[in-house]
This record gives structure tokens, C-alpha cells and sequence, in this order.
């Protein structure tokens, strides 16, 4: 099988399962609650964020907020998620930048995006695809190890195995194929005890058992 038609496998299978609406498994209203809310997702599941921030939501609601507030208290607000202190240092200092340098909106460009304190590709690819409709691929642990188990990366490199997805997937599927991945890597290829048998891209896997 050529990477070509497996890659034309993945994408039938995946959206024949999952569909192909637009989905983001954080809770948000607007780009910088997304913004911020991928900021508290790291090392932290979607679901414990999505708990924090429906009160802290509700606590801060503006950019303005953030940037004014009390570190010590902010890290107690997002204590929950992990790495609180870097976070709450972080969220509070793109908050300031945002203000200062783009009248309190997030930007749409990846150079931008990425020059904000705490924000990353991967973080940058969320806003961007969601928000502002840009295609992106967002790499997370999922993403990285069921794109190389699939035989479409051989790199580790989030960097890398984002420049290598983007070689071979469809624009139009890689917001998509964030959020499908994310599924079969919570459903069936789970690290360390995948159920090759049962999972949705066994066919067209280049690691399946």
C-alpha cells in the first residue's frame, strides 16, 4: 500500500466514524478563552480544564481581567490543572501582551501566536483552526502516536510530525484530523494497550496486530 491510498483509507474511515463537523473539546465563547484554555491543557485533560474554567469564566471575564489579576490567586484558580504556577504566570502575561500590542484580540497569525508568552504551535494551531477557520494541524501525544503508528510520520518531533502531516494530508482535513485522532488514540489506540482489533484504521495501519 502506498502512503497515498493510506492516507485516502485514514481520511474515509475517520470521517465515515466521526463525521465532518468542525469540533473542539474545550469549552470557550471567544478566541481568548480558547487561547486560554489550551494554555491550562497542558499536562491537564480536556475534561478536568473544562471544569476549572467554567468557573474562572465566570470569575474573569475579559483580557483585562486576566492581565489585572492577582498571581497568587490566579494560581489558585487553576490549581486543578497542573504546572498552575507557569500557567497562571503565563495566561496573565499574554493577557498583558494582548492588550498592550493588539487592543485586547487575539491575533491571526502563527508568527504572532507564538511570540505570546506560554503559547506554542501547537496551542497557536487550536486558535487558529477553531477560531479563525485556518487550516492547522495540531500535534498533542495522541496526534504524534497514532500519526507514526499509521505509517504517515516517522518523527517525534511535534515540529516535524506537523510539517509531515501537512505534506500528506488534504487542507481541508486537517482540523479534522486533530480531533478525529484524538478520538481513536482515546478509543482504541491507547498507549501501551492498543486494540488493534477492534479500531476503526486497523486496515490501513501500518502497525496493526
Amino acid at each position: 500500500m502506498t502512503k497515498k491510498e493510506r492516507v485516502r483509507l485514514v481520511i474515509e474511515a475517520l470521517n465515515s466514524e466521526y463525521g465532518t463537523e468542525m469540533i473542539t473539546y474545550l469549552h470557550y465563547e471567544t478566541p481568548w478563552q480558547l487561547l486560554f484554555a489550551t494554555i491550562l491543557s497542558a499536562q491537564c485533560t480536556d475534561a478536568r480544564v473544562n471544569m476549572v474554567t467554567k468557573d474562572l469564566f465566570r470569575k474573569y471575564r475579559s483580557v483585562e481581567d486576566f492581565a489585572n489579576a492577582d498571581l497568587p490567586e490566579l494560581e489558585k484558580d487553576i490549581y486543578s490543572t497542573g504546572f498552575y504556577k507557569n500557567k497562571a504566570r503565563n495566561i496573565k502575561a499574554c493577557a498583558a501582551v494582548l492588550l498592550e500590542r493588539y487592543g485586547g484580540e487575539v491575533p491571526r497569525d502563527i508568527e504572532e501566536l507564538t511570540a505570546l508568552p506560554g503559547v506554542g504551535r501547537k496551542t497557536a494551531n487550536v486558535v487558529r483552526g477553531n477560531c479563525f477557520n485556518d487550516p492547522s494541524i495540531v500535534v498533542d501525544t495522541h496526534v504524534k502516536r497514532v500519526s507514526k503508528l499509521l505509517g504517515l510520520t516517522r518523527e517525534t518531533d511535534p515540529v516535524k510530525v506537523e510539517y509531515d502531516l501537512m505534506k500528506v494530508l488534504p487542507k481541508e482535513q486537517w482540523i479534522l484530523y486533530n480531533v478525529q485522532v484524538i478520538a481513536v488514540g482515546r478509543t482504541w489506540c491507547i498507549s501501551g494497550r492498543p486494540k488493534c482489533s477492534e479500531c476503526i484504521l486497523r486496515d490501513c495501519c501500518a502497525s496493526a496486530v
